[in-house]
């Protein structure tokens, strides 16, 4: 493996995430006992969510350092199961059976990597070698001798293991029993254990593959946007290579040795010998059972198919009910057109009825010399102006020099005059306030507009504005004040400032 693969498993596969996270220990051990060791899976929220808040109420209680700390698992456990099952984790799946509104979870894949990893790391006192070797050579003569096809050298092979076998049969007639010491045996258990657990754990892993394919079926459909012959033609193209890839093939077979009445008998006496044996001493008692915790990794896993073939045959039923409609449709409407011409027989509207129009039937030809040929355009100069230089001294002040009438203020210039009382004339505010910035101010307090205050205008009645302004021109000196302003007048109706009373019926 590269560095870029490796990098990539860091930062996106589950198991490594896992083994990364801070809480590893509470979920393989928890995940662990409820899914792996009972061989359990989908199970219902409530129940997952009482098993988890038993095992953090027992772990708080174990690892309190006797401080008013934090606990070392403060979440509640739905939270925890909750982060669990969320996208970037992915360490357990949450899912809606079919007829239940309660979410059911199951274990993914990676944590029983993660757990085969973990389980990989415990210091065993003993390990066998030779049982693997045995099985080495084994597996290596299935498939040497499986690919000869020389009847010669395939009929050799079985005349050797015949005369081993003879060879055997001849020593238990003579009395001589020769037994298998404690090492080969514990060597030969641990090979078994190992096998079994691991194909546990191989079963899961198909389950997720036939899921992802379920789950890519159904999105090929709902975004299908070609005819049903092609739909049809790939659905059944993919359902084929389902089941004769090498996993499908594989796991048929596993499938139907393990269905038949004969294994199992085989596998039940075999398995209730084996832990009769006393010179091994450390056998698992899940074990003894383990071929029934296959059947039912298998079933889930068949399970998974008949969904996927169940999602085809309601993809096909709705098809046909859908061109079943259409097709009363189009009958429905020809015997509508077919009323309706009835009815028009012998009239002028009838061929106006029944006439059709056909798109001609001769075809346009265009020989390529009645092209027009190509004409240039002919181009216009355009005349540039030449550009005056400007005058660069600007006084520039006068772009920011702009007057501001702030409204706020004028408004609370109002309040204040107005104090207790209901009304108050505006030229009564100009008495005690008056006007410096001239008729922007005036036009400010006129344009005053709030929710509790009304503007009245009478224009029997009139009123005067003045103000001091500066002004350019020949005005009499008498006429300006000592600063050299001119007094401004304003005569507009009489305008009444009133507060607006909320009557409540």
């Amino acid at each position: 493996m590269d560095y870029d693969e490796i990098e990539n498993l860091r930062t996106r596969h589950s198991a490594w995430r896992l083994l990364s996270s801070g809480n590893v220990a509470l979920v393989l051990s928890f995940l662990g006992r409820v899914f792996v060791d009972a061989n359990d899976s989908n199970i219902p929220a409530r129940r997952l969510i009482d098993e988890l808040d038993n095992e953090l109420y027992a772990l708080n209680n174990r690892l309190e350092d006797g401080d008013d700390e934090e606990p070392r698992f403060p979440r509640s456990a739905k939270q925890y199961l909750d982060d669990w099952a969320s996208t970037d984790k992915g360490w357990l799946r949450r899912f809606y059976p079919p007829g239940s509104d309660e979410p059911h979870y199951d274990l993914t894949p990676a944590v029983e990597k993660a757990l085969a990893w973990v389980d990989d790391l415990r210091a065993r006192s003993f390990i066998g070698t030779e049982s693997r070797l045995s099985t080495i050579f084994e597996l290596l003569r299935q498939m040497v001798h499986g690919a000869d096809g020389n009847p010669a050298a395939r009929l050799a092979d079985l005349e050797r293991r015949r005369a081993v076998i003879d060879s055997e049969i001849a020593q238990l007639k003579a009395g001589d029993v020769v037994l298998a010491d404690e090492v080969t045996q514990r060597d030969r258990y641990q090979q078994f254990a190992r096998t079994a657990r691991e194909l546990l754990s191989d079963f899961r892993q198909v389950e997720a593959n036939f899921r992802d394919l379920d789950r890519d079926l159904r999105e090929q459909i709902a975004l299908w946007e070609g005819s049903k012959g092609e739909l049809l033609d790939d659905l059944f193209t993919n359902r084929r290579g389902i089941t004769d890839s090498d996993q499908g093939r594989s796991f048929r077979a596993f499938y139907d040795l393990l269905l038949s009445s004969e294994k199992q008998a085989e596998l039940t006496d075999l398995l209730a010998r084996l832990h009769a044996i006393e010179v091994i001493s450390d056998l698992d008692p899940r074990l003894a059972r383990v071929h029934y915790d296959w059947i039912d990794a298998s079933e889930r896993t068949q399970g998974t198919v008949r969904r996927l073939s169940e999602q085809l045959r309601r993809f096909l039923d709705d098809q046909v009910w859908m061109e079943n409609r259409r097709v009363f449709d189009l009958l429905r409407s020809i015997e509508v057109k077919a009323i309706e011409a009835r009815d028009l027989q012998g009239t002028a509207a009838a061929d106006a009825a029944v006439q059709m129009e056909v798109d001609g039937t001769s075809v346009s030809v265009v020989l390529p010399m009645e092209r027009p040929l190509y004409k240039r355009v002919r181009t216009t100069g355009l005349a540039a102006a030449p550009v005056d230089e400007g005058v660069a001294d600007l006084d520039r002040s006068l772009l920011f020099d702009q007057l501001h009438v702030d409204r706020d203020a004028l408004l609370r210039v109002i309040l204040d005059r107005l104090g207790a009382r209901d009304a108050i004339r505006l030229d009564e505010v100009f008495a005690t306030a008056p006007l410096e910035q001239g008729l922007a101010e005036l036009i400010g307090y006129l344009s005053i507009d709030e929710d509790d205050l009304s503007l009245d205008f009478e224009e029997q009645e009139r009123m005067r504005a003045h103000w001091m302004a500066d002004v350019e021109g020949d005005y009499d000196r008498r006429d300006r004040d000592h600063e050299g302003r001119v007094e401004r007048v304003a005569d507009l109706p009489l305008v009444t400032i009133s507060r607006v009373r909320n009557v409540e019926s």
